[in-house]
């Protein structure tokens, strides 16, 4: 894993776009756009403070990853592996690496069609949320437009699980 400083933007947002490519005609049809992950909306995400960490192999990127320290918790905001390279154990490799560097419960929203998506996550031993919960926490922890937090789930490490179900005690 490289730091998204020694990886190019340019690089980094076809990568982004090539893996957000299996989303197209899955995610709602009013939340796709060519590109789906533009420069500038890349360069906006660093602004906002997601770090971006790319996999590589023989100096290629094939996997980026951006998370975000919220405080309490870290959230995955975007994770994608370029298609030719899916189901290579790249995908894995991502969050993996961030869950050994956080000491802090892990967050990520999904698409809710986006089924290959969630079971990743779930593989990685994350929880989907409850809707109530997962939409308090869109609210408090995202930056995304109302329609994105509406047709969303929430996956929560197993950190988050075990905090909240303390808190509840």
């Amino acid at each position: 894993m490289r730091e998204a400083g020694r990886c190019g933007i340019a690089e980094m947002c076809v990568v982004i776009n090539d893996g957000a490519s299996a989303c197209r005609g899955v995610i709602p049809v009013d939340r796709w756009h060519e590109p789906y992950v533009p420069v500038a909306e890349l360069h906006s995400e660093i602004d906002a403070g997601v770090q971006f960490s790319c996999y590589m192999e023989k100096e290629e990127i094939l996997g980026v990853m951006g998370v975000q320290d919220r405080g309490a918790v870290v959230l995955i905001r975007h994770a994608y592996v370029r298609t030719a390279a899916r189901r290579q154990g790249i995908g894995a490799r991502l969050p993996g690496a961030l869950i050994l560097k956080s000491g802090k419960p892990i967050l990520t929203g999904r698409w809710r069609t986006a089924r290959w998506a969630i079971d990743f996550y779930e593989k990685q031993e994350f929880s989907v949320l409850p809707d109530h919960q997962a939409q308090d926490l869109l609210r408090k922890y995202w930056s995304v437009p109302p329609r994105q937090k509406e047709t969303s789930v929430v996956l929560a490490d197993h950190r988050f699980v075990v905090q909240a179900g303390n808190a509840n005690c």
